[in-house]
């Protein structure tokens, strides 16, 4: 059965979130590294890299990234989430501004990388702290403020509500992103939030397939975000198992990531503004994607044991599968230690987000027939 848009926003926030967990205690390794440190291929939730002396070993310090816990792309989700609960319609830059940025310097929340209650701030990285030092003790144009910021996927990461909200219609989730994300990043890190809310605004059009939803940020992505995912897509149409494509995924999106090979060591080029680079999260999650033909055990492993930024990977490759399948796509038994080992309730967002959604359609029906009412009376001369 086609799953409903409740099903797919449960499916995304939910496959978001276990795709993040799982990503992270092997997040900014190599694959061979993850393997060795593994003794095989991750095939499940792990324990942090460094084993009980996570509160001390660099470079992860002092976060418990492991376990299940989530990272700060859920935290960055769900705080997302709780801006459209506020505004209960289409956000912009200046919501983020108004509601975004406020919550971050001020509303605790319970962090599991940290095991306590904290300021998101506190756990934020610093392409995300800044929002709050532009747009609070800045005061810089919310539209604008990403410019000057460090060119990362911080934006893409949480952008899957974006997507949700304007469910089954890509080109108005586009749109909708790239607004927003440009309080936070731009260049082709804001162009990777818009094309990421397309993709999980595809995977909710009712019939759809890995196939369609690459298709569909083809036709919406630009530059060099555009040539990365086509070329990733077509290096992964040659495997259906992520074992044998890692390396060939990795060698297609190379020449468009600025990163470079180490990934904890960055080249002098590294996140800066481009109309020739793309992150690499983004087109790895869809190629990803591709691989593992939209099962999500399949997709998000995929993007797990690829290594390097994994988590953001898992969390987008995660947000599109859920999306088309539904929340059932998503292993039971995962989702269930992430919500357990994170002490946080993964479902409650999703219920939210569907009201929202609900409330936002039903605004824009009226908006749409006072405007077809309008054109109506200029162009008929009979009315």
């Amino acid at each position: 059965m086609t799953p409903t848009l409740d099903d797919r926003i449960t499916g995304s926030l939910l496959g978001a979130a276990v795709g993040d967990a799982l990503g992270g205690p092997v997040e900014g390794y190599t694959p061979e590294q993850i393997a060795e440190r593994h003794g095989g291929r991750v095939t499940g939730i792990v324990g942090p890299w460094n084993g009980d002396a996570w509160r001390t070993a660099r470079p992860i310090a002092p976060y418990h990234k492991g376990d299940g816990h989530v990272t700060d792309d859920t935290l960055m989700t769900h705080a997302l989430v709780r801006v459209y609960e506020r505004v209960r319609d289409h956000l912009d830059a200046y919501a983020v501004a108004d509601h975004l940025v406020p919550e971050l310097m001020g509303t605790p929340v319970w962090i599991p990388e940290l095991e306590a209650e904290a300021l998101p701030l506190q756990r934020i990285f610093l392409a995300e702290k800044w929002l709050v030092a532009r747009l609070h003790y800045g005061h810089n144009d919310p539209r604008e403020a990403g410019t000057g910021n460090i060119v990362n996927c911080g934006a893409a990461m949480y952008m899957a509500p974006v997507g949700l909200v304007n469910a089954a219609d890509p080109h108005g989730a586009y749109a909708e992103a790239i607004d927003v994300a440009g309080a936070h990043q731009s260049s082709y890190g804001r162009e990777a939030a818009g094309v990421l809310a397309a993709a999980v605004a595809a995977a909710c059009v009712p019939g759809a397939t890995p196939r369609t939803v690459v298709d569909t940020a083809l036709a919406l992505a630009k530059d060099g975000t555009r040539a990365a995912i086509e070329a990733v897509a077509e290096a992964a149409d040659r495997h259906r198992d992520f074992e044998s494509a890692l390396v060939p995924l990795r060698r297609a999106v190379a020449p468009y990531d600025s990163v470079g090979p180490d990934y904890r060591n960055p080249g002098l080029d590294a996140r800066r503004p481009s109309r020739l680079h793309a992150i690499e999260e983004l087109p790895i999650a869809l190629g990803m994607l591709l691989v593992g033909e939209g099962d999500y055990r399949r997709t998000v492993l995929g993007a797990v044991n690829y290594g390097r930024d994994c988590d953001s990977i898992a969390t987008m490759a995660g947000a599109i599968a859920g999306a088309l399948h539904g929340e059932a796509a998503v292993p039971a038994e995962w989702a269930k230690r992430v919500a357990e080992a994170s002490r946080l309730d993964l479902h409650a967002p999703a219920r939210s987000l569907a009201a929202v959604a609900a409330e936002v359609f039903a605004r824009d029906t009226a908006r749409r027939r006072a405007h077809e009412s309008a054109r109506a009376a200029l162009t008929d001369p009979a009315r």
